[in-house]
């Protein structure tokens, strides 16, 4: 049941009054009008949010003259997209079947990073599975 309180959404705002405070320089304003069902007349109960940039809250941050060259690119993970391959999970439906690679996440944390197609479907319809790098062999 929706509540008209919207004390649990200004939870982890600050809420100012509508007049504007001469000490900060740009002011950033969010009114939330929330829709109520209830009889009473809610109209004049906005909620009006203020973020206000502060410079003294962060300095600038120094820009080191001679910058460090950007760090080289680890060399890609798994085979690349289009190359066939043989599957080599026994629990597969494709098992010793072959598919083409149609995408490799090159993130390492990643279990199953290889996604492989194949013409044939399996009794559910899907033509389309992950395997780890150990699972699969180019061919």
């Amino acid at each position: 049941m929706a509540s008209c309180s919207m004390a649990s959404a200004a939870r982890g705002f600050v809420v100012t009054p509508s007049a504007t405070n001469p000490n900060t320089t740009t002011t950033k304003m969010m009114m939330f009008n929330p829709p109520c069902n209830s009889s009473r007349n809610f109209r004049s109960g906005r909620l009006v949010v203020r973020a206000a940039e502060d410079a003294a809250a962060a300095p600038p941050a120094a820009v080191p003259e001679a910058a460090a060259p950007p760090a080289a690119k680890p060399p890609p993970i798994g085979p690349k997209r289009g190359t066939t391959v043989t599957i080599l999970r026994k629990e597969s439906y494709w098992y010793k079947g072959t598919g083409s690679v149609v995408a490799v996440d090159q993130d390492p944390k990643t279990r199953y990073p290889v996604v492989v197609r194949f013409k044939k479907v399996n009794y559910a319809g899907v033509s389309t599975n992950n395997y780890a790098l150990d699972e699969i062999k180019e061919v």
